[in-house]
């Protein structure tokens, strides 16, 4: 690849390596593999996602406006401990999503009532719950605490260390994994609240990350943090081939994991001052589309093919080559994809290092993007798309991965049964 030749003479590729040069993870960001789920359904849509089946709801479904993220760590040793855990959270879990909360206001006052009333009067909002096993469950520190270990799948692989990973070990891993979203706030905090309840002496909290989507109209791509549209190209979720092909595991996997997928989780802390600062024609070519339209640069229209093959007069592609949309593309990849479902986030202010000169220590906003994708096999999806980004995606100088998680989603449990059931057998 030849670095030194740049379709903007304003800011050419000597000038782009010698900030990434200080720069540390590249973040899946732009608007194609690496693509937002389809935006939520209409207002008069059902308000219900189903629960059963055999699919875990939250992969496939419209994304929703708010999502609630959290690890745990099992603190038992005991097996059917864990075993109990999992009914009961399977159990609740059904019931929030299937319909709004039952608040008996008859209950004895002077004990605790079995809802919190923190959700009277609101509907599921499109509650999905979603979750995970990690690597540690089978086995921890070499010890196999449930006698999983040899069920382990090979393709529940430790993700390796990338290319400016700034990861911080208290929002890294986890044995399991909820995430709760819907259209309501308050839906998704109770029902992570309620589950981690159940938890109390089975399994702790590790870490969590809350995230929120754009104010897009069903149909149309959202627009992230940093000004562009994201979620231009994906697999379609109604395409059963696709996601066959790509998302969801099937013979090559345990009895256990198919009809599962694989879920990488990584929140990616954005520079977004900084990000604000560069020029518009400096950020349409790092991101490699067009600002307002999401079109392809040089192009008109959202969902115009990239057509990377293109020259300027001078010889230069009109898509960059190093910028985050030619990176991530499928063809530049072997034809490579994932289901991209991230969501935004805000944790407040931090105290950061510049990674930039002059390096100052400064406050700035903790905001991001809440990076998460599915795929049928970590190692031929986000692991071979993200080892060529981390080390040259244009995006790198304005993100750093703070996190990282990787866990096996299994399939959707039957009614009567448990999440993860065919795992125990």
């Amino acid at each position: 690849m030849n670095l030194t030749k740049t379709p903007n003479p304003d800011i050419g590729r000597r000038q782009f390596l010698t900030r990434t040069a200080f720069a540390a993870a590249a973040a899946p960001l732009a608007s194609n593999v690496l693509a937002s789920a389809t935006a939520p359904k209409t207002a008069g849509a059902s308000l219900i996602e189903p629960f059963w089946g055999p699919h875990q709801a939250g992969i496939s479904t419209p994304i929703q406006r708010h999502t609630y993220f959290i690890a745990f760590d099992v603190v038992t040793e005991k097996r059917d401990d864990l075993i109990k855990l999992l009914k009961s959270w399977t159990e609740t879990s059904a019931l929030m999503t299937g319909g709004p909360a039952h608040f008996d206001p008859k209950a004895d006052p002077q004990q605790p009532n079995a809802e919190s009333g923190a959700t009277i009067g609101l509907s599921p909002s499109r509650l999905t719950i979603t979750f995970g096993f990690g690597a540690t469950l089978f086995e921890k520190e070499g010890k196999d605490r449930f006698g999983l270990a040899k069920r382990r799948p090979e393709a529940l692989v430790d993700l390796p260390r990338f290319a400016g990973d700034q990861l911080v070990a208290e929002r890294t891993g986890g044995d399991l994994s909820i995430q709760a979203s819907a259209d309501d706030p308050q839906v998704v905090e109770y029902a992570v609240r309620r589950l981690a309840k159940l938890a109390n002496g089975i399994a702790e909290m590790r870490w969590a990350q809350t995230g929120f989507t754009g104010g897009f109209k069903p149909g149309e791509t959202g627009r992230n943090q940093m000004g562009f549209l994201d979620g231009t190209m994906n697999i379609p979720t109604n395409d059963p081939k696709a996601m066959n092909t790509f998302v969801w595991v099937g013979d090559e996997g345990p009895t256990w994991m198919q009809g599962g997928s694989y879920m990488v989780i990584r929140p990616i802390r954005i520079s977004l001052d900084h990000w604000d600062d560069m020029k518009t024609a400096f950020q349409e070519q790092t991101v490699g589309r067009h600002k307002v339209t999401g079109a392809p640069i040089g192009k008109q229209h959202e969902h115009d093919t990239l057509g990377l093959e293109r020259t300027d007069k001078d010889g230069n592609p009109i898509i960059t080559e190093n910028s985050h949309t030619a990176m991530s593309a499928p063809e530049n990849n072997d034809g490579a994809q994932i289901l991209r479902r991230a969501f935004n986030y805000d944790n407040g202010i931090t105290r950061v290092a510049e990674r930039w000169p002059p390096w100052r220590q400064l406050v700035t906003f903790d905001a991001g993007l809440l990076f998460q994708c599915y795929q049928k096999d970590p190692r031929t999806g986000f692991i071979k798309l993200f080892t060529k980004m981390a080390q040259i995606d244009m995006l790198n100088q304005f993100t750093t991965h703070t996190g990282s998680g990787l866990f096996a989603c299994p399939s959707g449990a039957r009614p009567g049964g448990f999440i993860g059931q065919d795992l125990f057998v």
